[in-house]
């Protein structure tokens, strides 16, 4: 199917994968289909959402004006959650018992080839667009189309990463086996020769077959001078993206948005990138037949790690950082020994607690994008290896430069906190080592890591603590975010939103600094509270993000949309963007009053939840 066809429809909810033979005709049709670069296809399912947009009055604050409410292109049905899947244990590594560094080996080349593809069919998937349960760690990863009835009966943790296991669980499977045919979500990285590269559920060698029906279809519109992008099967969305020898390919009925997948497929090849680099296109130009896969030997659980984020991390798709809750102070002595150590000679330094940044600095001129961050920080996280001794390991930033590498030294301070030191000389680990040394005697004289670890406590903005004034004059500061202490009527306002978020019906609220490239989110109220509500809410911001972000479609300030789930709201000016949901009950104007004030909020704490003077950053 064309990619700017509309999405068709299917009512059959209880299969996924047709055969492949059923496809090759399909693969014929694609022929009389133009599937130009330039073309875009995004999902406009008209459904009885209401969806308003307001305008900004001139004080800078949104108001709403009856006149110029109209409906906007882009109505979307809130997205059902998908369970999020794990794989295989950590990396290959080569350790030095003599000085506890673990050495990596990764195979370095230097300039891209040209793809050379050839041709059959393809096997596209069915299946409804509702969540499975999770309800048991049975469960956790588990994607089954028929589970849909017990979906509402899901009590999940708080904390949705806190539901992951790591490691890979079906490596049994392959396209025969029905249970793979279930999964609502699968990523493939493939040769265009047809090689099978990695696969999120099954083995990769049990799917040469797949694969290869994959490259078919690929090479069949290229052949005719297009390049596919999109397909459409009933629910069902297979988005290709070609990267010259390499081939990535998401099929999913998770009813995400086009640009939300490709989004994906742009992570997954970046982080192929942040361990290889893009050097690794010469190997295929040397052999069309070459086998990638040893190269990737041990890093299935830093792609499943990965994809996993796709499910809660909003910096997946806002393309921004976040940053630990932190005293100014407390950020500030930290970011001095960083410079220090940046000015000896490091590209970058960066101090994190797990994916949260607590600051980092950079050398003159240096830029480093929140993408590469993300790749980053994942790596590091999810590899064990980095957790049990001082690491030096090569390293690709993809936004920095994609053809070479440079060297990271890892430490973990704690079990949350870790620094990351990059450098582009290849023999500095003494040199950094002595760096680590001296930033950790500073961090620890100055008390940072032990504020790290409170702020990890204390979490990050409640709703909760929303007041209907948040001016300086309605009170004095206490030590948590420049919350105020509240008066007994304000305390008689806030018991009568017990249970149901803060002021107003806000049950979340995730804000994004355009100049500086962060964001700050809320943490999760309980009308939010298991992983299943989470990955929806996750998922209708994905959709809003994409619906503001379509460049087909006239521009809007802000959107207004109310479904049985809630109000979303959306407002997006030059400096900064707010995505809040509130209760569905919850009345528009107070709705339009409570964003005001959570804006205002954020600019009276912004000296504890962003990096700011971060000018090095600003790309």
């Amino acid at each position: 199917m064309a990619p700017d066809s509309e999405s068709s429809t299917s009512s059959n909810d209880s299969t996924c994968l047709e055969p492949a033979e059923k496809f090759l005709d399909a693969a014929d049709r694609l022929g009389s289909m133009s599937l130009t670069e330039s073309e875009k296809t995004i999902d406009a399912e008209a459904n009885s959402n209401q969806q308003e947009v307001f305008v900004e009055a001139g004080n800078g604050q949104v108001t709403e004006d009856d006149d110029q409410r109209r409906q906007v292109a882009e109505l979307e049905e809130v997205p059902r959650s998908n369970q999020a899947n794990a794989s295989e244990e950590a990396e290959v590594v080569q350790e030095s018992l003599s000085s506890h560094v673990v050495w990596r080996n990764n195979y370095e080349q230097e300039f891209d080839a040209p793809s050379s593809p050839s041709s059959s069919g393809y096997a596209g998937e069915r299946g409804s667009s509702s969540a499975s349960s999770a309800a048991g760690t049975d469960k956790v990863g588990e994607e089954e189309i028929h589970e849909v009835q017990n979906v509402d009966s899901f009590d999940g943790v708080s904390d949705y990463q806190s539901s992951w296991i790591p490691g890979k669980r079906h490596v049994d499977e392959d396209d025969a086996s029905i249970s793979w045919r279930k999964r609502k979500k699968h990523f493939f990285v493939l040769s265009h020769s047809g090689k099978p590269i990695y696969s999120r559920y099954g083995d990769e060698h049990k799917l040469a077959g797949f694969s290869a029906t994959l490259q078919a279809i690929i090479s069949f519109v290229e052949n005719r001078g297009d390049r596919i992008k999109l397909v459409r099967a009933g629910k069902h969305q297979v988005v290709f993206l070609v990267k010259g020898p390499i081939y990535l390919v998401c099929i999913s009925c998770t009813e995400e948005p086009y640009e939300s997948l490709r989004g994906q497929l742009e992570l997954i090849y970046g982080q192929m990138l942040l361990i290889l680099t893009k050097s690794v296109n010469r190997c295929f130009e040397k052999n069309p037949k070459f086998d990638m896969t040893p190269l990737l030997g041990g890093t299935d659980v830093v792609f499943s790690s990965l994809i996993h984020s796709f499910s809660w991390n909003p910096a997946t798709f806002l393309h921004a950082y976040t940053c630990l809750p932190l005293a100014y102070a407390t950020r500030q002595a930290a970011g001095a020994i960083l410079q220090d150590v940046a000015d000896s000679g490091v590209l970058f330094a960066i101090l994190m607690c797990k994916h949260k940044v607590v600051s980092l600095v950079g050398a003159q001129k240096a830029s480093l994008h929140p993408d590469d961050m993300l790749l980053l920080s994942n790596f590091v996280m999810s590899s064990e290896s980095f957790r049990t001794s001082e690491s030096f390991s090569p390293i690709c930033l993809p936004r920095y430069n994609p053809m070479a590498f440079l060297y990271a030294y890892v430490r973990f301070l704690d079990v949350e906190t870790y620094l990351m030191l990059l450098t582009t000389s290849s023999d500095a680990f003494y040199h950094l080592k002595d760096c680590r040394i001296r930033i950790e005697m500073v961090l620890v004289k100055s008390n940072v890591l032990s504020e790290v670890q409170r702020s990890m406590l204390d979490g990050g903005m409640r709703v909760e603590d929303l007041l209907i004034d948040p001016s300086p004059r309605s009170g004095f500061l206490s030590p948590h975010l420049g919350q105020h202490k509240v008066t007994d009527a304000q305390e008689i306002f806030k018991e009568a939103f017990v249970g149901i978020g803060g002021p107003a019906g806000l049950w979340h609220f995730i804000y994004r600094s355009i100049f500086l490239d962060q964001y700050v989110s809320s943490e999760f109220s309980p009308p939010i509270n298991s992983s299943r509500q989470q990955k929806r809410l996750y998922r209708a911001y994905q959709k809003l993000y994409a619906s503001m972000h379509d460049s087909g479609n006239s521009p809007h300030k802000t959107q207004f949309r109310r479904d049985e789930n809630y109000v979303l709201l959306c407002w997006v000016t030059q400096d900064f963007e707010l995505y809040a949901a509130f209760d569905p009950l919850a009345d528009k104007a107070l709705a339009i009053k409570t964003c005001n004030q959570v804006c205002q909020w954020v600019k009276d704490v912004e000296n504890e939840i962003f990096l700011l003077g971060a000018s090095p950053f600003s790309w």
